[in-house]
């Protein structure tokens, strides 16, 4: 489907991949998944990626077209294939992922066109794991100087961390979502000495200058900082399929609660509500009706 890219508010930047799961291949990528969801709930995404000249590349640009994702720029690479990612599951629903390296999104190129879509109003969601390669990395790096909303969900998959990089995209971000695990990381890697949670986000905010952070604590909730005021929303017990894609359909909740301007406890709150109900269906990009997420939520909260 061919989408008006100067009405798309949001651009997602990084990889789009298939999931090897034990019971078959899954779309995945935390750029495709919150596109996916943000659509679900009625804001239109433009994702940047780029996919091979290959089987595996034609299936996702038919999913995007299907799903009513713009992909005007998914580029197209004649050398590297499609990303695949041998996913594990461990304990049940757990997942761990062996991310297979170089893919078509190591090198996604720079455009003029992506760059002119870019304006104050426009979210700009990127990650760190898309830039462990140095042509990707470049492109980001230049698009991240344009005046935007930039959305930094990190996404810190071993052996590909690097200290330097994170700080580079850390010092760009308006908003950061970690989860714990990552908040931990940053700690050890930027030398801060906190144990409390609120110590440990002020030192971040105050060495990188985020006005906005938010901790995702799984079965526990999540906590949104926003300036100096802090908002919190529990977590529910809910019947998990599996756990692939619950932050970023988290991300996508809160990115359009955001968009719309709710008020913060709403947002973190409704975002909270995302999570637990994406982790009660299989895969990162299930099938399911906005009615079922509404009656989900008002069921919790």
């Amino acid at each position: 489907m061919k989408t008006n890219t100067l009405e798309i508010p949001v651009i997602c930047y990084g990889e789009i991949l298939w999931d090897m799961l034990p019971d078959g291949p899954q779309p995945g990528g935390a750029p495709l998944n919150v596109s996916y969801h943000l659509n679900k709930l009625g804001l239109l995404t433009s994702i940047v990626s780029r996919v091979g000249n290959d089987t595996n590349g034609e299936k996702l640009i038919k999913l995007l077209e299907n799903w009513g994702i713009n992909h005007d720029f998914v580029q197209e690479d004649a050398e590297y294939p499609t990303s695949e990612v041998i996913a594990k599951m461990n304990n049940g629903n757990e997942v761990s992922y062996d991310i297979v390296y170089p893919v078509a999104w190591d090198f996604i190129g720079v455009s003029d066109a992506i760059a002119g879509q870019l304006s104050p109003d426009t979210y700009f969601v990127y990650g760190s794991l898309s830039s462990r390669n140095t042509i990707t990395r470049k492109t980001l790096m230049e698009l991240l100087e344009i005046d935007c909303i930039k959305v930094f969900d990190i996404n810190l998959r071993p052996p590909f961390v690097n200290k330097d990089l994170l700080e580079m995209l850390l010092a760009k971000a308006d908003i950061v979502k970690f989860n714990q695990a990552e908040l931990e990381m940053a700690q050890i890697l930027f030398g801060g000495s906190f144990s409390q949670e609120l110590s440990q986000i002020r030192f971040i905010q105050d060495k990188f200058n985020v006005p906005e952070i938010i901790v995702t604590k799984g079965e526990f909730g999540a906590s949104y900082y926003k300036n100096d005021k802090v908002y919190h929303a529990w977590g529910t017990e809910v019947k998990v399929k599996d756990t692939i894609g619950s932050g970023d359909s988290f991300l996508s909740a809160f990115i359009a609660n955001h968009h719309l301007k709710q008020d913060p406890k709403v947002t973190i709150k409704n975002s909270v509500a995302m999570g637990a109900f994406i982790a009660t269906k299989k895969g990162g990009c299930p099938p399911y009706e906005i009615a079922e997420y509404t009656n989900f939520r008002n069921q919790i909260f």
